[in-house]
């Protein structure tokens, strides 16, 4: 009997130590991706956050990928946000205006030690969806009571935050100063460092939705972290792809498994949030030569794709078949 107590004691341990060396893995992941920030010495893009408009966890959400995060919130699980800083200009910039946009304006600054200003000099916003402009919000009398600061919004997006309140507040107060954008309009920040707004089709309840080309002095970034479905986009995503040198597109969900199973309380109907699957984007990937794969960065995660877990079948089902995951931290010379 003692002898069977000791080996329960030992095959509990085990599992123990292994439970705890998988987050350990999991861990030394997220610690890697968060490491000490580095000054940048050339024209960068560095991702600042990636995940879906709602974040992780998720309101109300009672599944295993939130569970352990409402009382350990990982410092990982930042809404889609992108910055650029121009060195040789002393200027940075924020694609989006996030939930998340106090820690990510800061990290921002970290990154652009050239100047103590801790605003961007611009801040590019797609859409108006909750994860994306609702960060102008920390701009306003109630919090850092900015001076002018631009904010490039296409026409409807441009008028949506003229006429309703609380943004209108923010013009009129002069917290911000909206410029607008136009379709395929490029918008010269500098020599050699431009951006080019295109209109995407999206759920365009109160604004356009736009993706971005940046073209810094040797490279170019594209950028659509929310679109319905490739085959609905006039121009063709892969023709996109063989213009730049990055390719940061939707990778909101993984599959349609993940929100269409059965037995979740909280089921949601995904055909009325249409995202390109990442499986369906693989497939249409399928056969660009390597080199093609490699500029591929899936962003904007749901709160439920696996995807996000370094240590998770679905990563690894990425990273073989040759597309890379977004990562805080990660920086991108342009």
């Amino acid at each position: 009997m003692l002898k069977i107590m000791k080996q329960i004691t030992c095959l509990i341990g085990f599992i123990i130590l292994n439970s705890c060396n998988e987050r350990e893995t999991e861990k030394q992941v997220a610690v890697e991706a968060l490491a000490p920030v580095k000054p940048v010495t050339e024209t960068s893009l560095i991702v600042l956050g990636t995940m879906q408009d709602a974040g992780s966890p998720q309101l109300g959400c009672t599944k295993d990928c939130c569970r352990d995060l409402f009382s350990n919130p990982g410092k990982n699980n930042r809404v889609v946000s992108l910055g650029l800083v121009d060195v040789m200009n002393q200027k940075k910039y924020l694609f989006e205006a996030t939930p998340d946009i106090t820690q990510q304006a800061k990290a921002l600054k970290n990154y652009a030690t050239f100047s103590d200003r801790e605003m961007p000099d611009g801040i590019f916003v797609t859409h108006a969806h909750i994860g994306h402009y609702t960060g102008l919000q920390y701009l306003g009398k109630q919090a850092m009571n900015t001076d002018s600061i631009p904010v490039y919004a296409m026409p409807r997006m441009k008028n949506f935050l003229e006429q309703n309140g609380p943004w209108s507040l923010l013009v009129k107060n002069k917290n911000i100063a909206l410029r607008e954008m136009q379709h395929q309009k490029e918008i010269q920040l500098a020599p050699g460092l431009k951006v080019m707004p295109f209109t995407v089709p999206h759920r365009d309840e109160f604004s356009e939705t736009v993706g971005f080309i940046i073209t810094g002095p040797n490279k170019k970034a594209l950028f659509i972290p929310d679109i319905d479905k490739w085959e609905k986009w006039e121009t063709g995503i892969i023709t996109a792809i063989a213009t730049v040198d990055y390719a940061f597109i939707d990778g909101t969900f993984f599959d349609a498994a993940e929100i269409n199973n059965p037995q979740d309380p909280v089921r949601r109907d995904i055909s009325t949030i249409p995202h390109p699957f990442i499986i369906e984007s693989m497939n249409l990937f399928k056969d660009l030569p390597t080199a093609e794969k490699k500029k591929i960065y899936f962003i904007h995660f749901n709160h439920t794709n696996a995807a996000i877990n370094p240590n998770s079948k679905e990563a690894a089902r990425i990273v073989k078949n040759g597309f890379n995951i977004a990562v805080i931290n990660q920086v991108l010379k342009l």
